[in-house]
């Protein structure tokens, strides 16, 4: 069972700490991370708009910063959960060679839904329908553990 799960996008302001924040109400006991594949906003919080809306839902995100992923999280989780495929993408380039950690599409854990990704809400502003699609994957992926 993974104990230490780490939540991937792009930018690490919007889906993946959102991802976390959920994730960890969910399901207390595991160990979460979040990150980003680019470093723009390394050592940011969480995009406002993305806390105002997670805030609405009940989830606080105040106490997440934005870091970039690196190939030493393969190590570090016993699973990595990527929002889009260029996520998955860029982080398997980074992956040490002989590495077994899996890496998986969160949109997996919530088939009904019928998305292939998590959009991003920094780019379509639906903060509130990436929510609605993370809790739904949120609550796949916990009961999968």
């Amino acid at each position: 069972m993974a104990q230490k799960i780490l939540f991937v996008c792009l930018g690490n302001i919007c889906r993946s700490p959102a991802a976390e924040g959920v994730f960890r109400a969910m399901a207390p006991t595991v160990q979460t991370d979040s990150a980003g594949t680019g470093g723009w906003h390394v050592g940011d919080p969480p995009y406002g708009p993305m806390q105002a809306a997670a805030a609405d839902r009940g989830y606080d995100l105040s106490d997440l910063r934005a870091r970039q992923f690196r190939a030493a999280d393969f190590e570090r989780f016993d699973l990595i959960i990527g929002m889009d495929a260029d996520n998955i993408a860029n982080m398997e380039r980074l992956r040490p060679v002989g590495n077994d950690t899996p890496l998986r599409l969160f949109t997996e854990y919530a088939p009904e839904a019928g998305a292939t990704a998590v959009p991003d809400p920094y780019y379509t502003r639906d903060f509130d329908g990436a929510l609605q699609l993370i809790e739904a994957c949120a609550a796949g992926l916990r009961d999968a553990l």
